[in-house]
Parts: structure tokens; sequence; C-alpha cells
């Protein structure tokens, strides 16, 4: 699921400037390997569509049915181990990274329904995966987004 994370949050907005990740060829390069992808151009290319994809599918923008095409040339095989039946996913190299990111948000999805979502400020692109009991968290950080929107709030009130 952190991986899933590490995607979605792959262009954030720093000092009201975005900034990607996955958009220059050495910076993206760096991005995959670190995660165990190969760093292809090929790989880039379809890890920021995935994002992209994702991200409007969280956002509730695109139907799930959006992600179809990332699972194109994806296999599932079946294997007996001494622990049982185990299902090993076979894709092409460059695609793992954006198959894996795929399946980490319907595990998800099937997990924790609806703790995914964007953070609530305007302001912010991040996404956050929400743990708490009651379900109610609404900011990637209470420290940043939290606290601002708190004193935007408390500034509107007091004005």
């Amino acid at each position: 699921m952190n991986e899933l994370l590490d995607l979605l949050n792959s262009r954030p907005l720093v000092n009201g400037e975005e900034q990607d990740a996955l958009g220059d060829p050495v910076g993206g390069r760096r991005w995959a390997r670190e995660r165990g992808g190969e760093g292809s151009l090929a790989e880039l290319a379809l890890l920021r569509e995935a994002r992209d994809a994702l991200q409007g599918v969280v956002r509730g923008e695109s139907s799930p049915a959006a992600l179809s095409p990332l699972l194109e040339g994806v296999h599932q095989i079946p294997e007996i181990t001494s622990d049982g039946l185990q299902w090993t996913v076979k894709a092409p190299p460059h695609a793992r990274l954006a198959v894996e990111a795929v399946l980490a948000w319907a595990a998800t999805e099937r997990q924790l329904p609806g703790r995914l979502r964007p953070c609530a400020n305007d302001q912010c692109q991040l996404f956050l995966l929400d743990r708490s009991r009651a379900n109610r968290a609404r900011w990637c950080s209470m420290a940043v987004c939290g606290n601002r929107e708190k004193a935007r709030r408390h500034y509107e009130r007091t004005r």
C-alpha cells in the first residue's frame, strides 16, 4: 500500500509549484529503481499513465474501468506450495510497478473501502490512507494541511 501512496503522491505541490518525481528521466529512473523497477522510459510512461488513472478513480472522476488498459498482458498463475495455493502475477517487466499499484488499489478498496482519498486541502494534490478508527481523517498531514485549514477557518471566524 505504501507503493500505491508513493505513486499517487509522486506529483506534489511544493511552494505552489507542481513537482513531478516521474517527470524527468533521471529523477524518474531513480524513483522507479528505488521501488524495484527497471527505470526504462517505457516504465516511466506507464507509471505516469497509471498514476493519472488511479488519481482519477480515487477522486471519483473516473470509473475503475479506466484501469483496465493497465492490466493488459497480465496473468495470474496458480502454484501449489507447502502453504497451499498461491497466486503469482506475471506482467511485462516494464509494467510490473504500474500493475502492482493497480493491484494495491484493488486490495485497499477490498480491505479498507473508502479510506483511500485525496487530501481535503484544496491547495494540496496529495492522497491519504485513513487508518483511524472513526474513518474521519481529512488531511494528508495534520501538521501541514490540517493546521493550515484550521488556521484559515479560525481567521475567517475572527475577522
